[in-house]
């Protein structure tokens, strides 16, 4: 550890920077009362343009993001590159959805997906499901958080063998995270954004002009990738896509860029946006962090070139291939800006951890706490005991970390999009048709869970030795095609459950069964800032709305 006392330092520092910028967040665009879950779980509704790039490109780009690609890239090759395209085509598929979802909740003071699910089609039931779904993928999202954060800490040396000291400095970073963010709510992640986004565009832009420098250029760096791959012994591997990987590799992208904006933390940072033009002007920026992304993603190729070795993992003969990027830093820079590198990271964990916390809190709170328990909470109430939830999520998301192998969680991410999939047909076509059935789309997401299931669980992991839940590639021979070909699990479900949903919706209907009753009208979907329209008190008790 002696030898990386400049990084510990460096990295220390600004830690503690950010951790006091969120500390004081509470005051920034302080509110009258700050016990209400627009203010401590939206930010008061009020962010604009350049706050809501920062905060929703913080939310998105991960330092999952950051560490595993370039390490999916460093392992696979050009099979990692799927992130690239998936984060560009989402942003049109999004465009009108975020646009609609944004005003309805506007309208109706809805805070969650499961808000709106709950009056589009006056389904509780319904609504509950949505909501489990969310909590249930978003909680390992929060643990690969962690993921990143303890490849920096491993990679500086400030971890030891045991238990207790390998996650205790991970444990000290996320009570600190817990304690800013349940005093300043999503205030926190929005201003240490601002920090977060900048030191990682600083470092990836440094390390793109510097690293092929050192390296010997781009082509010495793809020569060596492309010398790998060939000794490799998987046949998907290589600087190349090829017959096996093909369908898996357009179906994961397809099926991940749905998947994004689905996620509670996505929607609570564009429901903080204060009005329909700042979320089209950010669907339109967006793309920006794309490009980043792609620079982020060649850093496993410059770790080949670079003859960088992962270190160990935490079970014997394992190694971590997340160390791969922190150890690419450590090699080929001064320490004072590997320092500044590693902290990019890790802060990079802090916001989207703090968003997914305050997400999943507010599921909780709206959707079952306030629809099953206390129906009469009152707005103070309910921001408490979101507080409380987000609490309990952190201590969640340390429990993976400590209890099980970081592996498990990064193919519990994979799964995580394969489940909030299954919310597509209630949250996303429901914003423009209310064609489909409640018990049309119950049975749909039942049908589409079941399936993902079965099919998570027929998936080996050879690596990790694995025989159920290895991944999110489901072999097409399991299907009874002569084929070495593969295909993303979450894209053949949500198909699935598409289709479940239409037969059924057709089956009730021909049976004339009564269906919920819309408590949104048209106009609801066009609601914007200032409109007169706007009227909280509205049907709220019926509608789970704030009151």
């Amino acid at each position: 550890m002696s030898e990386h006392i400049t990084e510990i330092v460096i990295f220390t520092v600004l830690f503690l920077l950010v951790s006091a910028i969120g500390f004081v967040a509470a005051r920034w665009r302080a509110p009258k009362d700050m016990a209400h879950l627009d203010e401590w779980g939206l930010g008061g509704r009020s962010f604009g343009g350049w706050i809501t790039w920062f905060l929703v490109g913080g939310d998105l780009y991960t330092a999952y993001t950051f560490v595993a690609v370039p390490a999916l890239i460093f392992g696979a090759g050009a099979a990692g590159f799927f992130a690239v395209p998936y984060t560009v085509i989402i942003y049109p598929m999004f465009f009108l959805i975020l646009i609609r979802l944004w005003s309805v909740s506007h309208r109706h003071g809805f805070v969650t997906p499961a808000d709106f699910v709950r009056t589009r089609f006056g389904s509780p039931t319904l609504a509950l499901l949505i909501a489990i779904t969310g909590i249930v993928a978003t909680m390992p999202y929060i643990a690969l958080q962690l993921v990143g954060i303890e490849a920096v800490l491993k990679t500086m040396g400030v971890t030891g063998d045991s238990l207790i000291a390998r996650h205790l400095p991970i444990i000290i970073a996320f009570a600190i995270l817990a304690a800013y963010t349940y005093q300043s709510g999503l205030r926190a992640p929005a201003l240490i954004a601002f920090v977060k986004d900048t030191l990682i565009y600083i470092v990836i832009i440094v390390a793109v002009i510097y690293l092929p420098y050192k390296l010997g250029g781009w082509g010495h760096i793809f020569g060596a990738a492309d010398k790998k791959f060939q000794a490799s012994a998987s046949p998907g591997d290589g600087i190349l896509l090829n017959a096996n990987n093909q369908i898996q590799y357009i179906t994961l992208a397809v099926g991940s860029a749905l998947a994004l904006f689905l996620y509670p933390h996505s929607i609570t940072g564009v429901l903080a946006s204060k009005n329909r033009n700042v979320i089209k002007r950010n669907m339109s920026a967006l793309p920006a962090y794309s490009f980043l992304l792609g620079l982020i993603a060649l850093l496993g190729y410059m770790a080949i070139s670079a003859g960088v070795k992962p270190l160990a993992g935490n079970k014997a003969g394992s190694v971590d291939s997340n160390t791969v990027v922190p150890l690419l830093f450590d090699n080929k820079f001064p320490a004072w800006f590997a320092g500044v590198a590693f902290a990019a990271i890790g802060i990079g964990a802090l916001v989207p951890a703090a968003i997914m916390s305050i997400a999943a809190a507010n599921l909780f709170t709206r959707n079952i706490y306030k629809e099953y328990f206390r129906r009469e909470a009152t707005d103070a109430e309910q921001a408490k005991v979101s507080k409380i939830a987000s609490l309990v999520v952190k201590v969640g998301a340390v429990a993976f970390i400590v209890f099980l192998d970081p592996q498990f969680s990064i193919d519990l991410q994979l799964i995580g999009g394969i489940i909030i999939l299954q919310t597509a047909p209630s949250v996303a076509l429901g914003l423009y048709t209310r064609w489909l059935h409640r018990g049309g789309l119950i049975a749909g997401w039942v049908a589409g869970m079941g399936l993902a299931l079965w099919m998570l669980w027929k998936i080996p992991n050879p690596a990790t030795h694995k025989l159920h839940f290895g991944g999110s590639a489901f072999p097409l021979s399991s299907f009874g095609f002569s084929s070495p070909k593969t295909i993303y699990v979450g894209f053949v479900a949500v198909l699935v459950n598409l289709v479940v949903a239409v037969l059924v919706t057709l089956a009730l209907r021909a049976l004339k069964t009564p269906d919920g009753v819309d408590g949104t009208t048209p106009d609801d979907y066009f609601a914007d800032e200032g409109d007169p329209r706007i009227d909280r008190s509205a049907t709220a008790v019926e509608t789970v709305s704030s009151t």
